[in-house]
Formats: C-alpha cells, structure tokens, sequence
C-alpha cells in the first residue's frame, strides 16, 4: 500500500493536514446604499428586506428610533442608520426599503435608500476599519471591502445597538 506524501505528511502532522486542505472563509452580506455611501450586513443576519411602509411613533426614543412596524404580528423597531451614523434624518420615500435583521435574539428593522446586491468576500478581503480618533459612525463598523470600485463598510449589527453602554432593547424598553 503506497501512500502519498500528502497524506503520509497528515499522518505524520494533523495540523498540516488541516492546513493544506484549509480554503480561505468566504463571507457573504447584503449591500445596499444610504446617500451615496454603500453599507454590507451580514446575509445569515437578514430575515427579509421589504418596502418602505408606514411605521408607528413611539415617544421618548432615541432620535434615530423612527418607530416600530407590525411585521405579521411581531412589532418591530425600526433604526434610521442615517440619523444614527450622524448624518441628519432620513425622509422616507415609497422607493426606501427596510432591512430587517436578526440581533441577539431580535428583529430590527434598518433604513435603506435601496438595495445594490448580494456580494461574496474572502475573510482576507476584509479591511480593519482605521481610527480616525473621532469614534461614532465608525464603531459600528466591522470592515471595509473594496468591490467592483467601490467601498462598502460592514455594519457590526450588535454594537449598532449599544450607546453610551445602554443596549437599543434597554433604551426602548425604558419609554
């Protein structure tokens, strides 16, 4: 029985095996643009993307809580990335779209101009993001992915929720 050096190698040394049969981890997210930025969610973490409709105010929310949407029978809050990236209130249109998103546990609904497409990464084609010493918009972010000439910054959905270490779920709970 004649084994190859390959495998005599796996025998030898398993973590060489694993090693040399490892692939680079591909990663797939939703683009979709607010303004003309382009944003990336992680695509396991999206449950639907649907069309703007009209939402229910709630009082003594965060500016960037425009409300909450009947979702078949779950309520779901709804985040304005814009108001909450800095960068002034979104006015809703017919042609917006709300991406709801699974975090820890919840469905949020996040604002969108419109959807771009679904886009597939490797692991090493992520960017760390830079410290640009100013903080805000950029902690929500988990990376940057240069496609097809353009930038796209990955959104870090659970501390898309968290300011001044108050969680979304602790600040809607407490109005």
């Amino acid at each position: 029985m004649q084994q190859n050096s390959e495998s005599l190698e796996a025998d030898i040394n398993p973590v060489a095996a694993v090693a040399t049969a490892a692939t680079p981890q591909s990663i797939k997210f939703i683009s979709f643009a607010i303004g003309e930025n382009q944003y990336g969610v992680d695509i396991m973490a999206v449950r639907e993307i649907k069309g703007w409709s009209e939402i229910t105010h709630l009082p003594r929310q965060p500016e960037y809580v425009r409300g909450v949407l009947n979702l078949r029978g779950t309520i779901v809050p709804i985040m304005d990335l814009r108001c909450r990236f800095g960068q002034g209130l979104t006015e809703p249109t017919p042609l917006h779209i709300v991406i709801i998103v699974q975090i820890d546990g919840r469905q949020v609904g996040l604002i969108g101009d419109r959807v771009i497409d679904i886009v597939s990464a490797e692991s090493a084609e992520i960017h760390s993001v830079p410290d640009t010493g100013h903080g805000a918009s950029s902690d929500f972010l988990s990376g940057l992915v240069n496609h097809d000439d353009a930038m796209i910054a990955l959104i870090d959905l659970p501390h898309l929720l968290t300011e001044d270490g108050v969680t979304f779920k602790d600040a809607v709970r407490a109005a």
